[in-house]
């Protein structure tokens, strides 16, 4: 009898997912880094994934082909490195698209809201408070705006601190990737997209239509992903961090 039950509700569900009118984008956050690990703010920097992360990536893509056995109709994927390694370890080949890139930080690119906070003069400083775009250039004074440094495996990455990017900016990048699978979502296409943290955070905001402030309400940790969905016509998460 469980059996039968089981069959049964396989069939309702497979039933189901071919009934569907419209499509989910599937976020993707790539692996651990060791920036992920030290704090440090990771926008534009070119920088590997630790061996750790190569290993959640490659689960990632276990638990993904598991939750979407028919896969997707469109992989897209951040211009860089590690969403790239991500993506490949995870095996999926996709886009490139430029508007995925992480948020650019500026002038904090690479230190930590400790470091950025003391040198403010302040208790804290919080990305979703403060964005990249209004830090001053003295805050890399002593280190130099363009900088090199040594990652825990001998490579050395480069660090540019440029001016930095607003949140409305990032936003406005978000909005375009929406635009960019819409048409995918409207034929009832999955599609994944993978990324950084904050890119897809703010995404998330843009999708269910609430303030990209809100968007440091909900943490998205390495290789884990989520699900943008409709419900009822209206945008909404229906997973997250699995």
């Amino acid at each position: 009898m469980n059996n039968i039950n089981c069959e049964k509700q396989a069939d309702c569900k497979k039933q189901s997912e071919q009934s569907r009118k419209t499509g989910r984008i599937v976020l993707l956050r790539h692996g651990q880094t060791p920036w992920s690990v030290s704090g440090q703010h990771t926008g534009r920097t070119n920088i590997p994934l630790t061996d750790t992360g190569c290993e959640q990536a490659k689960a990632a893509g276990e638990r993904l082909r598991k939750a979407f056995p028919n896969g997707f109709a469109r992989v897209c994927v951040s211009p860089l490195r590690r969403a790239q390694q991500t993506a490949q370890l995870a095996g999926f080949h996709g886009e490139t698209l430029d508007d995925m890139a992480e948020w650019d930080y500026g002038q904090a690119e690479g230190l930590t809201r400790q470091y950025v906070a003391e040198h403010l003069g302040e208790d804290d400083w919080v990305v979703w408070r403060q964005d990249p775009a209004s830090l001053p250039e003295t805050l890399t004074e002593s280190l130099g705006s363009e900088r090199d440094e040594v990652l825990p495996n001998g490579e050395t990455v480069h660090i540019r601190a440029g001016r930095g990017e607003s949140l409305e900016e990032i936003a406005a990048r978000a909005d375009n990737v929406i635009a960019e699978v819409k048409q995918n979502i409207e034929k009832g296409e999955d599609v994944l997209l993978v990324a950084h943290g904050h890119f897809l955070q703010i995404l998330t905001a843009q999708w269910i239509g609430v303030e990209p402030s809100f968007a440091g309400s909900w943490l998205m940790n390495t290789a884990q992903f989520a699900i943008l969905d409709y419900h009822n016509g209206r945008p909404v998460i229906t997973k997250w961090n699995a």
